[in-house]
């Protein structure tokens, strides 16, 4: 008698092609969020160029690849962005893009919701505007509310209202609840990860162990609504499983691509230690994807290392892989937000001065938060698309 393989056993051994494919277009960004996974804020000169960007959108068409999440940064400043937007999907690519909403205007929120292929997250990380800008930037609360009432007034239905749950945000779901369905949005929570610059706020801005449970319990009672992104399995470990795979994809149904073409196992770890490959090497994307060493080591059969032991290690196996690395606890070791606690045990024989933890490899910070002002177009910023080279990420920057 032969039994049917579990979806999530398959998965673990990896797929001919990324079911959740992250492309940052760009590390330019107009704000310096202080958590920015990137570390984004100038643009890199050695970006992928329009074309390279198309011949990647070719390789996914070939490998059918349903769609990709465009991050960075914020996208929508690279002056191609419309057009590869549009590329995508006339070449059956569905696009999901981050944005902070800066270029979300009626004009563009129509244009959005004319194409059936496209979706929205805008990005906002607290139900007000104090809990908001003060990780994200002064105006980028006002920012993001503007871009929505754009886009429910073009009639876009189901766009998303992004959330990184902070421990000064937990108190404010049920309020970013309200926000989503008062706009018709869905509600998409995503787990805050000590990547890029997060790496140098995760000790303060952490869900603490009450609010974590508190999360638990929220999301299950309302999960069936609500986007996680398989953010949270390591919660899992409080008993009943949440929805989704809860699963570790890293190189396995998960990567990233950043804006110069360079492959890396997680959206959540840019480190050379998870570097596969870059999309510019013979053979592209999809040879990095189903041939490097890297993500066939990911592929085969992890041990539970240290959390073998526990009883709940099948549900959660031993929690997010970026997580660890970037707080300098040990791959085959708990998460560092264990609901078990073993991973604080873990966390307080750090050295103070964080010695020894991995900093991540790229870093396109700026040196602090840029305001963000709405005006009314001047006729001296009507000027040429800025070459993809400009370093500046406010560079030919309109703000109708």
């Amino acid at each position: 008698m032969t039994t049917t393989p579990r979806l999530v056993d398959l998965f673990e051994h990896g797929l001919d092609a990324p079911i959740c494919l992250t492309w940052e277009l760009t590390y330019a960004c107009n704000l310096a969020c202080a958590h920015c996974l990137s570390s984004s804020g100038r643009r890199d000169p050695r970006e992928l160029s329009t074309d390279e960007c198309k011949a990647v959108i070719d390789e996914l068409e070939a490998m059918q690849v349903f769609y990709v999440n465009i991050g960075g940064g914020e996208p929508t400043v690279r002056s191609d962005f419309w057009e590869l937007l549009d590329y995508a999907t006339a070449h059956h690519v569905g696009v999901k893009f981050s944005t902070n909403g800066v270029r979300i205007t009626p004009e563009a929120a129509r244009r959005l919701a004319a194409n059936d292929y496209v979706d929205v997250q805008i990005s906002l990380d607290g139900a007000t505007a104090e809990v908001n800008d003060a990780l994200r930037g002064p105006g980028s609360y006002e920012v993001a509310m503007r871009a929505m009432r754009n886009l429910a007034d073009a009639g876009m239905e189901n766009f998303k209202l992004s959330v990184v749950c902070t421990r000064h945000n937990i108190p404010q779901i049920d309020a970013f609840k309200e926000i989503a369905d008062a706009y018709g949005a869905q509600l998409r929570l995503t787990r805050l990860r000590p990547s890029g610059r997060g790496a140098d706020v995760w000790d303060e801005l952490h869900p603490t162990p009450a609010q974590q449970r508190e999360l638990y319990d929220w999301l299950v009672a309302n999960g069936e609504n609500v986007l996680t992104g398989d953010s949270f399995f390591h919660l899992s470990a409080y008993g009943q499983p949440l929805p989704g795979l809860n699963l570790c994809g890293a190189g396995r149904v998960v990567c990233l691509i950043d804006p110069v073409g360079d492959v890396y196992a997680c959206p959540f770890a840019i480190h050379e230690e998870f570097l596969a490959g870059n999309v510019r090497d013979p053979g592209g994307f999809t040879k990095v994807w189903r041939e490097s060493e890297l993500f066939g080591d990911l592929r085969r059969p992890q041990n539970g290392g240290a959390c073998s032991s526990c009883s709940f290690y099948d549900t959660c196996k031993g929690g997010c892989m970026a997580a660890k690395f970037f707080t300098g606890l040990p791959l085959d070791g708990p998460d560092p937000e264990c609901v078990q606690g073993h991973g604080e045990k873990l966390l307080a024989r750090r050295p103070e001065d964080r010695s020894g933890i991995p900093k991540p490899s790229v870093d396109h910070s700026r040196r602090g938060p840029v305001p963000v002002k709405l005006t009314r177009r001047r006729p001296d910023l009507d000027r040429p698309p800025v070459s993809e080279c400009a370093e500046s990420p406010l560079a030919g920057l309109r703000i109708p």
